[in-house]
């Protein structure tokens, strides 16, 4: 399997505020990575750091051989990040299918694909984002970041404050982006039993460094470690 992103060495933050020390990390095509850890380890940062939100102040970040440091938020879209951060940022005063059509790009990806696989978005295609429930959102800030046609999604917190219906539909829609599709991702997840499940890594940060690597399987067979690490049982 080839590779597709690699971290070395990165450090990055808000300001002159360091939250990240030292990252390291590899991802292959098509994989999936869940990044764990507890609250204010710094997961949302490192995905803001990929996104290209915060200040970077060491390190490098390669994506297909591109040196995606030296790019901005938007060239970093079109090299192939397609990203879903915790706060959605859906344009509430556009349709859903104006959301969907004002980001697209040439790929397999698209608003047609995005209706099959949401089908609550295609019947409210006509609606503004304001009309839409959380979940609702949520989907259509998964749908936009897909057709963008990305090679790594980068996925912060999606399952967070939903209801379990919309839980289920959302992990089968990444289940299917990911494990049938072969889209690479990094999803970022509070709970990570149902996320493991569906991964291929795992990396536990504490303190914004990676303080615990190994196979998603691997860790989610192991409920103390996971006890340690994350505070949960599972």
């Amino acid at each position: 399997m080839s590779e597709l992103l690699r971290i070395e060495n990165l450090s990055a933050g808000y300001g002159e505020a360091v939250v990240l020390h030292d990252i390291s990390l590899a991802l292959g095509q098509g994989q999936t990575l869940a990044l764990l850890g507890r609250n204010g380890t710094g997961k949302t940062t490192l995905i803001n750091t990929l996104a290209g939100a915060t200040r970077q102040h060491g390190g490098t970040i390669t994506l297909g051989g591109v040196a995606l440091h030296k790019l901005s938020p938007h060239q970093r879209a079109a090299a192939g990040i397609g990203w879903v951060p915790q706060e959605r940022n859906i344009f509430k005063s556009l349709t859903v299918h104006e959301n969907l059509t004002a980001v697209e790009r040439p790929g397999k990806w698209n608003p047609q694909r995005v209706y099959e696989m949401f089908p609550r978005l295609s019947e409210r295609k006509g609606n503004l984002g304001t009309q839409l429930s959380g979940g609702e959102q949520q989907m259509l800030a998964v749908g936009r970041a897909l057709v963008v046609n990305p090679t790594l999604l980068l996925l912060d917190e999606p399952l967070e404050g939903l209801a379990p219906i919309i839980v289920e539909e959302l992990l089968r829609a990444i289940r299917r982006i990911t494990r049938d599709e072969g889209l690479a991702a990094i999803v970022v997840e509070q709970h990570p039993q149902a996320i493991l499940a569906i991964s291929d890594e795992a990396v536990v940060l504490d303190h914004g460094t990676v303080v615990h690597a190994d196979h998603a399987s691997t860790l989610g067979a192991q409920p103390e470690v996971l006890e340690r690490l994350l505070g949960v049982k599972r």
